[in-house]
């Protein structure tokens, strides 16, 4: 029978396909006990799953590229240092040999004794790390079981389910997977985030998803509008087919503009940069005509290692990054590392109560001078073979910029006096991703050369609001009054002292905020490279002057509701 409910669209694309009903993994398992001549081929079977998810996860790292390979590799990282933890693996086997329990009770009862002291802890964050045990847990209670099928889709299927972990979505597409359907979630996750990079339609907070769906069932998924058809219909089937066209017809428009400017109709120029982490995505970038690379993330260099790289290592990185460019601007973040990032080098502090305002970003740098001084000198060195910008993650204060400007310098005359080609001029930009660095940078603006705005981490310390945390998924949003006047005053600052700014966070590739952020005086954007060409046709359809012109009425809304009322209206300002 036929039934429509709606969530909220986090991917675009249509599919059609049949459900794949996975239940919440709550380890409803009964207690069972094994005889003592039955304990060693158990223990043999959980080694044997144990080394399955092991596996799968290498393999998965193993095809995983460029800025997915970061943005997966996180997860992963984090969950191969849980099936490695001594604590977790000790106690499961002390579970069957002692107690005489059943592989899949040892793993419940284990699961629980773990997640009762992330739960007891105050720290919001660690106690977010819960679900990340039971991804771990549950992908093992999976392999146990591989003949039903738990893990696995299969070509057709629209996976339903409560949530589904970011290092999942790329195996899922893989093995055929059209959709995904969770009852929880955010638009602004890093699930949402990966299935964009991905084209993998996805729809959240569908609350009733698993109450109406059963498995087999077919299902209509909008991953725009967030509407999920259930046996559609006749005119539901012609509706999809319509969507599925108009997107390969998007989708031709699209690569037509890979050599076209990113130009509005009334003829401003808007800068499009790319964010990318390897060597392929600036392969990417170029072929897509962006200005240049205007995020460089230099921590997949350090983490998952048990050694940190040595400055040759990181300068042949960075050279090669500079010369994939051909002559286009390279902008190189330097270490973004803390303790919420999965790292083996025993660089960040493992004890910090609070690892999202701990020792991260240029507070670890500068707490680690040779470290530091070592990468300065492989980015400075860099900067011999075409254009380079320095960018400064988590900057707070004046004092920062002033001691990163002094340290670079200093390593800069050294390296000429050793007869090493450096740049005349290396641009120092900041990140502006604190609310005390957006506050204060009247005071420092002088000092730095471009800024970049991380709106990920802004909107987060703005609000309060872990952006992974589903309870708070209204709560995380640059929809507020408050995000957006901060936003406007960063950028009018930096236009007035000629300052270049860039906005980097997710919001820079949603095409939803692309006449957002033109209004409110944003002329260079950095975004995944996969999303591109979307911006750019978003971008060459919006008329800057009557999107400038209705900014004081941006500016007026009180509330979320009248922020995507004027979205609404000016969704597309043309000329």
């Amino acid at each position: 029978m036929r039934q429509v409910f709606q969530g909220h669209g986090a991917s675009r694309g249509s599919a059609l396909g049949r459900a794949r009903v996975r239940l919440p993994a709550t380890l409803d398992v009964v207690e069972e006990h094994i005889s003592a001549d039955a304990v060693e081929a158990e223990l043999d079977r959980l080694h044997a799953a144990i080394t399955t998810v092991r596996d799968e996860m290498h393999a998965l790292r193993e095809r995983l590229h460029g800025a997915l390979a970061h943005e997966v590799g996180e997860f992963l990282d984090l969950h191969a240092l849980l099936l490695d933890d001594p604590e977790l693996l000790q106690g499961l086997d002390d579970l069957i040999r002692s107690g005489r329990y059943s592989a899949d009770y040892a793993l419940k009862l284990q699961r629980d004794r773990i997640a009762s002291v992330f739960e007891a802890m105050d720290d919001a964050y660690f106690r977010s790390r819960v679900e990340d045990i039971d991804q771990v847990i549950g992908r093992i209670r999976a392999a146990l079981h591989l003949y039903e099928g738990d893990a696995r889709g299969r070509a057709g299927d629209i996976l339903v389910c409560e949530n589904v972990a970011p290092a999942e979505l790329a195996q899922l597409q893989a093995e055929g997977v059209l959709a995904v359907i969770t009852t929880v979630g955010s638009p602004l996750s890093h699930t949402a985030i990966l299935a964009r990079s991905l084209h993998l339609p996805l729809v959240v907070g569908a609350t009733l998803a698993l109450q109406r769906v059963n498995e087999g069932d077919v299902l209509c998924v909008d991953g725009n509008g967030g509407t999920v058809v259930l046996e559609p219909d006749a005119d539901d089937l012609r509706d999809h087919r319509e969507r599925v066209r108009e997107q390969a017809r998007e989708r031709r428009q699209l690569n037509r503009l890979r050599r076209e400017p990113s130009r509005t109709t009334d003829g401003v120029d808007i800068k499009l940069w790319a964010n990318s982490e390897s060597l392929e995505d600036v392969a990417e970038a170029h072929a897509l005509g962006a200005a240049g690379v205007g995020l460089y993330r230099t921590e997949f260099l350090f983490m998952q290692r048990p050694e940190l790289p040595d400055e040759e290592e990181q300068f042949r990185a960075y050279r090669d990054l500079v010369l994939g460019m051909t002559g286009r601007t390279v902008t190189i973040r330097t270490l973004d590392l803390g303790a919420d990032k999965a790292d083996r080098t025993g660089l960040v502090l493992r004890d910090e109560p609070n690892p999202a305002l701990g020792v991260r970003g240029v507070r670890l740098s500068l707490a680690n001078s040779d470290l530091f001084d070592a990468q300065l000198r492989a980015l400075l060195r860099a900067s011999g073979y075409g254009p380079v910008r320095v960018l400064v993650p988590m900057v707070s204060s004046r004092e920062e910029m002033i001691g990163v400007r002094a340290r670079m310098d200093r390593i800069a005359a050294q390296l000429r006096a050793d007869g090493c080609e450096v740049a005349d001029h290396v641009p120092l930009g900041a990140m502006i991703e604190v609310p005390a660095a957006a506050l204060a940078l009247r005071g420092f603006i002088d000092e730095i050369d471009f800024l970049s705005i991380g709106t990920n981490d802004l909107v987060q310390y703005m609000l309060a609001a872990d952006r992974n945390n589903d309870a708070l998924g209204d709560l995380y949003t640059p929809l507020h009054p408050a995000v957006l006047r901060m936003l406007r005053n960063i950028i009018r600052l930096a236009n007035a002292r000629n300052r270049p700014v860039a906005v980097c966070g997710e919001i820079a590739g949603d095409t939803r905020f692309t006449p957002l952020l033109l209004a409110l005086g944003l002329g260079e954007f950095s975004l995944h490279p996969g999303l591109l060409l979307e911006v750019r046709n978003k971008i060459r359809h919006c008329d800057l002057s009557r999107l400038r012109a209705a900014a004081p009425a941006l500016m007026c809304a009180h509330d979320r509701a009248g922020i995507l009322e004027w979205m609404r209206e000016h969704e597309c300002a043309t000329g």
